[in-house]
């Protein structure tokens, strides 16, 4: 990829690519169950990998597609016709031809699907269409003869249109010899049943801190100084925890909070400054992530009222300002209804290209509202 090709999108900007990393932390459980299955000899056709974003799914479906690329299957049997030893770990070497061969993309048993180049608009796809679903049949076509096994990862199965789902049930229903279909997917619910009926669940959680410290330093990220801020507000995600790092979100929080302190009176340039922080061309990914700070601190102050207790600290004054907004569970209501407001009107503001510094003030009004009743 050259140095001005925009990143792939199964690719977190600033961090590199699954195929890249070798290493899975915090999924032990995830990496056994797919083990178990392929040590037992019932290895299923389809498998949905799950989870939040950010946790380490794409990287599992490249280990999986190294293992089985790399490992034989038992009924081949050895020089003298002893089955090999079971494996025990997904770790294949950085220098087995398999692993050279994926790093560059050209081992012919892996087929990879994501979101492409619009040959229309010259731009990245928002969808992944039935065209890039359908190219798997040139693919199976053309790897059937080494009679070897065959990979596909789709990566992520939430992005297909109604066209592509269908495309890829038909080969769900009708799966090639050999073949393993690893689908990623953030939100599950929203594929067809009849997808999710034909694939095994691979549950992927979010990782506790020491776990997230080592994937961080693994991904050559320095999280600095705020370590415990980032993961507490990452949420165990290592994807999040880059997002926020790259669109410098600890210092957005700081101002949610900020301006949440001074409530009800309202900091108006405190607020002025911040939705101007957001306004402008180029600033949609920093607006996005603003709004989703809001969301994030709106529930974690909820919680700490429904709860009674404060959560660890990610900004200065957060703690005293959850006690102060959020004294009683009646309050934490109250602030749960906010939430779901906010959110509802920032989809809508976003969904009709409303201004971005109206959109940030008329939800400050709306956090104003809830601290002064």
């Amino acid at each position: 990829m050259s140095a001005d090709a925009p990143t792939p999108p199964d690719q977190i900007d600033g961090a590199p690519h699954p195929r890249e990393t070798l290493v899975l932390q915090g999924q032990h459980n995830a990496e056994s169950v797919f083990l178990e299955a392929f040590n037992s000899g019932r290895l299923h056709h389809g498998w949905l990998l799950t989870g939040p974003k950010g946790v380490g799914k794409a990287t599992l479906a490249w280990r999986i597609a190294r293992f089985l690329l790399a490992t034989p299957p038992a009924e081949d049997g050895g020089l003298f016709g002893d089955a090999p030893p079971q494996p025990e770990t997904l770790d294949i070497p950085v220098d087995h031809p398999v692993s050279r061969r994926i790093l560059a993309g050209a081992d012919p048993g892996l087929h990879h699907i994501t979101r492409t180049v619009s040959e229309t608009t010259g731009r990245m796809s928002t969808m992944i269409t039935a065209g890039n679903v359908r190219g798997l049949n040139q693919f199976l076509h053309l790897s059937a003869a080494d009679g070897g096994r065959r990979v596909v990862i789709l990566d992520c199965a939430d992005e297909m249109n109604v066209q592509a789902a269908n495309a890829l049930l038909k080969m769900l229903e009708e799966p090639p010899a050999r073949t393993t279909l690893l689908l990623i997917a953030h939100q599950p619910a929203g594929l067809l049943p009849t997808i999710r009926s034909r694939c095994r669940v691979l549950k992927l959680t979010s990782l506790p801190p020491e776990d997230m410290a080592a994937a961080l330093e693994q991904a050559g990220i320095d999280p600095g100084e705020n370590s415990a801020a980032l993961t507490e507000l990452a949420e165990g995600s290592v994807g999040e925890a880059v997002r926020l790092i790259n669109l410098d979100g600890l210092s957005l929080y700081a101002e949610i909070v900020a301006i949440a302190a001074s409530l009800p009176t309202l900091d108006r340039p405190r607020a002025l400054k911040l939705a101007d922080q957001v306004a402008g061309r180029g600033n949609a990914d920093r607006l996005d992530l603003l709004i989703s700070l809001v969301d994030l601190f709106l529930s974690r102050l909820a919680r700490s009222g429904a709860t009674r207790t404060i959560p660890t600290q990610a900004a200065p004054k957060e703690a005293e300002t959850f006690a102060r907004l959020a004294p009683t569970p009646h309050k934490a209501r109250d602030w749960a209804d906010c939430a779901q407001e906010i959110g509802a009107r920032a989809r809508h503001g976003r969904a009709v290209n409303l201004d971005p510094a109206a959109l940030v003030l008329d939800t400050v009004f709306r956090i104003q509202k809830t601290a002064s009743t």
